[in-house]
Formats: C-alpha cells, sequence, structure tokens
C-alpha cells in the first residue's frame, strides 16, 4: 500500500500531477482544488495516497491532507460511488465541507458535486453519517496553522454548532441552523451563533 510520496513536482495535466521520487514519475489522480493549489514544477511536494487496483488498471489517488484521504476511503465505500466519483466530490467540497453536509442530511447540496444525483446524495448520507465525527471537523480546523478566509468563516460555524449542542439542541438540528445562516465576512462565532438562534425560534 502507497500512503504517500513525497518528492518534486515535474508536471501537471488536466486532472493528474507526476511527482518525480528516485528516478520514478508517480502519475496521481487528484482533486480540481488540490490542482490549484500545485507549486511550480520542481518543488517538493507531499501527498497522502490511495492505490487503487482493479483489473485492467492500477491508479493512485493523491490529497493534500490525511482528512481528505479518510474522506475519499470512505466515500468509496457507498455502493455506486467508484475512485472517480469520489474525487468529483472531493473536486467540489474539502472534507470538513462534506461532513457538515452529511451531518445536516442536505442532499441538495451534495448533489452539486458532479456525477451525484439526489438519491445518490441521500444515499452517501445515509451509509455515512455514523461513519464519521463531528469533532474531527473541529480539531482540523483547529490545528491549521495558516488559516483562509474560508478556513476562519468555517471555524465560525463550527464553534455556533458546538454552543447550540452545549444549549441542548441535537446536533442535527444544531447544524441545519448554522448552515441556514447567510455567512459575511468579518462574522465572528457569536454572531453566527445569534443568527442560528433566530433560525430555531
Amino acid at each position: 500500500m502507497i500512503r504517500f510520496i513525497k518528492g518534486l513536482l515535474e508536471e501537471t495535466t488536466d486532472n493528474t500531477i507526476i511527482i518525480e521520487n528516485n528516478g520514478i514519475g508517480f502519475e496521481i489522480f487528484v482533486p480540481e482544488n488540490v490542482m490549484a493549489q500545485m507549486p511550480q514544477a520542481g518543488s517538493e511536494i507531499k501527498i497522502h495516497t490511495y492505490f487503487h487496483v482493479r483489473e485492467d488498471a492500477m491508479q493512485l489517488f493523491g490529497f493534500l491532507t490525511k482528512s481528505d484521504l479518510r474522506m475519499f476511503e470512505l466515500l468509496i465505500t457507498v455502493n455506486g460511488i467508484g475512485p472517480k466519483g469520489a474525487l468529483g466530490i472531493l473536486s467540489i467540497f474539502s472534507a470538513d465541507e462534506l461532513r457538515m453536509s452529511i451531518f445536516a442530511g442536505d442532499a441538495k447540496t451534495i448533489s452539486k458535486a458532479p456525477g451525484i444525483g439526489k438519491k445518490t446524495a441521500e444515499k452517501l448520507i445515509l451509509e455515512l453519517k455514523d461513519k464519521i465525527k463531528f469533532e474531527d471537523s473541529v480539531q482540523s480546523y483547529a490545528n491549521l496553522s495558516s488559516k483562509t478566509d474560508k478556513d476562519i468563516q468555517t471555524m465560525a460555524r463550527t464553534d455556533a454548532i458546538e454552543a447550540l449542542v452545549a444549549l441542548g439542541y441535537s446536533q442535527t438540528e444544531s447544524v441545519k441552523a448554522v448552515q441556514s445562516v447567510v455567512y459575511e465576512n468579518g462574522m465572528d462565532s457569536e454572531t453566527v451563533l445569534k443568527e442560528a438562534l433566530k433560525k430555531m425560534l
């Protein structure tokens, strides 16, 4: 099992990257959002990988974080979602965004991923809701050393959800309420919490 590859970025194509390690070029399929974060050719990178073997091919699928790799591995356990389908989902959503949508039972949002219809999104939610932990999302954001505006937004939402749960609301109710809040730049967790509470009244 090849769990990660560290080496020099040799080149990128439409949906793959090639990493050179000890004279061997590894072709790795990656989500679009990973492709957008690739450095210049010749830079050293580390990609967490899943080695997929079938009768007619052996393929590597890669991600920047272990969290995204774990989510990919969960997605391909869902009947009807193969590696390419899972890659398409993770091109649209980060692992944490997908967890939030699963917790909220938001099939409509998940079905925005290419090749994922409403029925498949509902099946995904049904099969994965008991296999993922809300705490994983919280911890991954707490550990970020460099936070983008999108990370800050997700942290504010996460803190608001935790506060609602502490107030006695169920996790599902809390996620749905916070997801319904229209986030504006600069909103902190307290503001998100207040807006979410209005939705629950």
